[in-house]
């Protein structure tokens, strides 16, 4: 009898613990979106000029309709790939073609090579605005892999799905830097050889729709447009090999498990900003209680398999890394002193930690995220080094068409526009506390039986 009480008892002090959780969980979530405005509004106080050419893109414009009507004349029932057709080269040509395939093979290695290499060369060539983009959304890539074998989302995931999930992630990241870096590197041996080299670019399979935007970047050095433009290639780059892959369509993309993984921090990206920055304003005044003291910067992605909101929240992306004076010096800021390994750890030491040895590990992680702003040493959240928990995977085949069959992509071709709620820190916490209060829901589940 007793024992009956003691466990009435306790299922209504769980339960009284669970309603204070949600209930702190909601009121968090409306002081964070307070919060978050009035960071947003400083975030957007000095705006950075995004120089936008109407007539350069006209010319473009025209420039690729040409290449599809001649594309169309050279066809004649020939395969898909006849854009990537390439003229013969001198020996200087075939060396440099052979150098750049080299690079990219060798820095082409994991995400955590991919990532410093997109930094060297905006380091390099700052004009190349889209490097640093791809710098900050490849270490977005790598904390997401990381997850799969972290505390929270690795005890919430089902063990195939995870690694699907992994090569899912590692296959969009792979693609696009083997399909962009070479055209990044024959634009530094461009500069190097003091003439333009683009039209070696048929010889690393790069789609015909890239030929006349660096053409027109190495005479007028538009950054901005160059940068819509690899954003519209990368995305279509992908969208034939990877989203509308059966493979990653039947096992990952139409899984019950993505559309929850797109629920919480999956789909964010976030620039966090570097401590100078922190330091230097009043930003700690206005974050309130119960956040890190890094703030971020990012948006929300919308669903993954849709080509054209990817597109636009490309463009969004790099109008608020390039488009707010503050943004962009403070995230320069931590990616100068950060150096990229795939932990969380990287941005909040305070809530996270690459060694496993001094992780929480228990079922009420979400009280504890919801009562404090750090979590004590010893005692933060599981967010292990890239190299750490994934391998190196070798490259598969990668099916080599021109993607730029028509013109439909052409209307993307447009000047990207600030967002007007830069500010991510609030939504990232809360997305971490809806991981956790999901994670100590699981752990206090019945064991399942088959």
């Amino acid at each position: 009898m007793h024992s009956h009480e003691g466990q009435n008892r306790r299922k209504q002090e769980t339960d009284r613990s669970w309603t204070n959780v949600i209930s702190h969980a909601l009121a968090e979530s409306w002081n964070g979106a307070f919060a978050s405005l009035r960071i947003s509004v400083k975030l957007r106080t000095r705006k950075q000029k995004l120089p936008w050419d109407r007539a350069a893109v006209k010319a473009i414009q025209m420039k690729l309709k040409e290449i599809l009507t001649t594309g169309r004349e050279r066809e004649q029932g020939l395969p898909l790939n006849y854009a990537y057709q390439a003229e013969p080269i001198t020996e200087e040509e075939q060396r440099i073609v052979k150098l750049i395939y080299e690079e990219t093979t060798n820095a082409n290695r994991s995400n955590v090579t991919r990532t410093q290499a997109y930094w060297d060369c905006y380091v390099s060539h700052p004009e190349i605005h889209w490097a640093l983009l791809a710098h900050m959304v490849s270490r977005n890539a790598g904390w997401n892999m990381s997850d799969l074998k972290g505390g929270l989302m690795s005890d919430l995931t089902n063990p195939k799905f995870k690694n699907n999930l992994y090569l899912f992630l590692e296959r969009c990241n792979a693609l696009i830097f083997q399909d962009a870096y070479p055209q990044l590197l024959l634009y530094m041996h461009s500069r190097k050889e003091g003439k333009p080299l683009f039209h070696l670019l048929p010889h690393f399979h790069v789609s015909s729709f890239m030929t006349p935007f660096w053409e027109q970047f190495w005479q007028d050095g538009g950054s901005s447009l160059l940068t819509i433009a690899l954003i519209i290639n990368e995305q279509n780059y992908i969208e034939g090999r990877v989203a509308k892959h059966s493979f990653y369509q039947r096992h990952l993309l139409h899984h019950a498990l993505f559309r929850t993984h797109e629920l919480v921090r999956l789909n964010q990206i976030v620039f966090p900003l570097g401590y100078e920055y922190v330091n230097n304003s009043d930003m700690d005044n206005t974050m309130g209680q119960n956040l890190p003291s890094r703030p971020l910067a990012g948006l929300t992605l919308p669903k993954f398999d849709n080509l054209s909101l990817r597109i636009k929240a490309g463009r969004s992306l790099y109008a608020l890394l390039f488009g707010y004076e503050e943004i962009h010096r403070a995230v320069l800021g931590f990616a100068h002193s950060t150096k990229h390994q795939g932990s969380r750890a990287e941005y909040w030491p305070a809530l996270f930690t690459s060694k496993v040895d001094q992780a929480m590990n228990h079922a009420h992680v979400s009280n504890d995220l919801l009562k404090s702003e750090w979590l004590p040493a010893g005692q933060r959240l599981y967010s292990p080094r890239l190299e750490e928990v994934w391998h190196d995977e070798s490259s598969e085949p990668i099916p080599r068409y021109d993607w730029y069959q028509d013109d439909s992509m052409l209307t993307h071709i447009r000047k990207p526009h600030r967002p007007l709620l830069p500010d991510m820190t609030h939504a990232h916490r809360a997305a971490l506390e809806k991981t956790s209060i999901a994670h100590d829901a699981a752990a206090r589940l019945p064991p399942h039986r088959h």
